[in-house]
């Protein structure tokens, strides 16, 4: 459960960074670039692959059940 905790903690940590670094791209935009170039340029920024990552970490340690199913009837 502690473990569960950290990695979502890490995950949600991860989201934030990869948010703040797409957000804060954006000014790419506002400086004359489109928004394909926008696209192009933060598939090639290692930071802004945090956001997926960390969603991926958070979906995974919410649903994700270690626990071992008991069978009643035995």
């Amino acid at each position: 459960m502690l473990f569960r905790g950290f990695m979502l903690l890490l995950g949600f940590g991860f989201a934030v960074s990869g948010g703040v670094s797409l957000i804060g791209y954006l000014n790419l935009v506002t400086m004359g670039n489109t928004f394909i170039d926008y696209l192009v340029f933060i598939a090639k920024r290692p930071e802004c692959y945090l956001l997926p990552v960390g969603i991926l970490m958070i979906t995974g340690t919410i649903f994700y059940n270690d626990e071992k199913k008991s069978n009643d009837y035995d």
